[in-house]
């Protein structure tokens, strides 16, 4: 895919460069998976291909840093409740936080692209076409293999927004299984989404 240098200064090339120097082999790996499955999904539903490009490989790009780098991050910037984020850990900071990396060390300033970042783990009541695109292609993509992922599949290519609903309710019911916490977003997510409260 050729980019048109709206969204990122960086060719495509370099931007997988850039995103494969912070991370293992595994997490590439599921990176170009997401990828992958984002382009798919936006050419079914009508969204940019290259946004969806560019938001799936940046989407895990500070999920390998340190506890303490997020901490620091929070502390220094901007966040509404630091007190109350500080006390989830990763699999919330690196969207929420981690899209602020992305902005700051790779200088892709399109909100859209940063919100689908910020927004890929725990959903939201409000999604754009590509918020919802990426939280599904991160849940569905080629490496993951969990009993209902099939089903998932064959949901995101015919109704996104049903596609929304399955990942969070089943994610949900993972997290109350496992007596996770859960983040006010993801409840929000749900009774959106699940439960249809507008």
């Amino acid at each position: 895919m050729k980019y048109s240098a709206e969204y990122t200064v960086m060719d495509r090339e370099a931007l997988m460069q850039a995103v494969q120097m912070r991370m293992s082999e595994r997490r590439f790996k599921h990176v170009l998976g997401v990828e992958e499955t984002a382009v798919a999904l936006a050419e079914r539903f009508g969204e940019s291909p290259e946004k969806a490009s560019i938001a799936a490989l940046t989407h895990d790009y500070a999920k390998e840093r340190s506890d303490e780098e997020f901490q620091l991050a929070i502390d220094q910037g901007n966040f509404e409740n630091k007190t109350e984020l500080l006390k989830y850990g990763n699999a919330i900071w690196h969207g929420l936080v981690g899209a602020d990396f992305v902005a700051r060390e790779l200088s892709i300033t399109d909100e859209e692209i940063l919100n689908a970042i910020r927004l890929h783990t725990t959903g939201s009541a409000e999604m754009t076409l590509l918020d919802k695109i990426i939280y599904v292609a991160d849940y569905i993509e080629p490496g993951r293999n969990f009993p209902s992922v099939e089903d998932a599949r064959v949901i995101a290519f015919s109704d996104l927004d049903q596609a929304v609903a399955f990942e969070t309710k089943h994610t949900l019911a993972h997290l109350v299984e496992g007596e996770s916490p859960i983040y006010p977003k993801t409840i929000e997510t749900y009774n959106r989404w699940v439960a249809g409260i507008k």
